[in-house]
């Protein structure tokens, strides 16, 4: 039963069936909020109040456009694997290399702006924004591309860095808490869990609009 009181966030969510997209969908459906995952396959995620699953193209500005009308906000794992993505102009990859991110950014602030959906979250290798000197080039130049776009754009938004996370943590993993997890996969958990809570948290809150931040302090 959704609380009355709960102001309704309707999130599209590109990545989700990464660890990163499994705990913000646990934690986005914790606080009663509706999530549309966009997906190559529909099967993909279990059926379950409150999360629906969609086709679409991450990288057709078009595609976009139909995949985010009227949702209040979008997030994006940059890196995670099985991104939707049907372009005949990208080469499907497991997980989008820097020039494919820059190519992705373009088509989501394009369909965003065009259905005037302004807030947006970037999850992806962002810290080397924050390095002085980054032995890949290439990501630190897509990044910085990246930036520029965002910063010419109309939308709210706020890059994240993404966390270091293990394989195969799925939403089930995030929604009921267990003691028998291995030692690596615990530690992960917990920091993705962190993570989630900072997302959903800043949805709420809007405190970091066009800021660059780490939801898991550094050790």
């Amino acid at each position: 039963m959704k609380n009355a009181e709960t102001p309704v966030i309707k999130v599209v969510l590109y990545g989700a069936m990464s660890s990163l997209g499994s705990a913000l969908m646990a934690e986005l459906l914790r606080r009663q909020h509706e999530i549309i995952a966009i997906l190559d396959d529909l099967t993909a995620l279990a059926p379950r109040p409150g999360l629906r699953a969609k086709t679409g193209d991450l990288f057709d500005p078009e595609r976009v456009k139909q995949s985010v009308a009227g949702a209040s906000a979008v997030v994006c794992l940059l890196n995670a694997p099985g991104l939707p993505m049907n372009s005949e102009q990208v080469e499907r990859t497991l997980i989008p290399g820097p020039v494919e991110q820059v190519l992705a950014v373009d088509a989501l602030i394009a369909g965003m702006q065009a259905v005037n959906i302004p807030r947006l979250f970037l999850v992806g290798n962002f810290s080397v924004l924050e390095e002085d000197s980054s032995e890949d080039d290439l990501q630190r130049h897509a990044a910085e591309e990246i930036l520029d776009a965002l910063k010419n754009s109309a939308l709210q938004w706020t890059l994240v860095n993404a966390p270091y996370a293990v394989q195969g943590l799925s939403i089930e993993h995030f929604s009921h808490v267990s003691t028998s997890l291995e030692p690596g996969m615990a530690e992960s958990l917990e920091r993705l869990s962190r993570v989630a809570v900072g997302i959903a948290d800043e949805l709420r809150l809007n405190l970091h609009v066009g800021e660059h931040v780490n939801f898991v302090p550094a050790v």
